[in-house]
């Protein structure tokens, strides 16, 4: 009984390890799913932004990045905080792939040209879960702003 024991948890290790991939793709899409819905606006831009920050991000078929949208909404409509995804992304990627998925938060954000206060307060949060400095977080925001 014992083996049967340790086999299932050496299956689901291996089953983890695998997944992992997944993993960073619906944690980096529920969050900037969560910014696109911040101000409570879907606008047509914000959705087109988001899918191409996705295509940017990760190989992805048409169909994946389909059910992965798909899938994102439901993980953001039944998530209580950030924190599960943020974890992902913070066990996985390093400062600079951070500054990245920051940069694909602004540019959602500012896909319509204007910027809620509760799209800067989504970002803000965001990037204080994924321990970004401020001075990076104010960088990003001025890279990413249209004139």
């Amino acid at each position: 009984m014992i083996n049967s024991i340790q086999e299932w948890f050496k299956d689901q290790l291996e089953t983890d390890n695998n997944d992992t991939q997944h993993t960073i793709e619906l944690a980096t899409a529920v969050l900037l799913y969560e910014v696109m819905r911040a101000d409570h606006k879907f606008e047509q831009l914000e959705q087109n932004s988001y899918r191409n920050q996705l295509k940017n991000h990760f190989s992805l078929s048409g169909t994946e990045l389909e059910i992965l949208c798909k899938l994102s909404q439901s993980k953001a409509d039944d998530a209580a905080d950030y924190q599960q995804f943020t974890r992902v992304i913070n066990d996985i990627y390093g400062a600079d792939e951070k500054r990245a998925v920051l940069d694909s938060l602004w540019s959602v954000a500012y896909a319509d040209h204007e910027l809620s206060p509760d799209e800067d307060y989504t970002i803000r949060k965001i990037a204080d879960l994924l321990y970004i400095p401020h001075s990076q977080f104010i960088q990003s925001k001025l890279s990413i702003k249209p004139d």
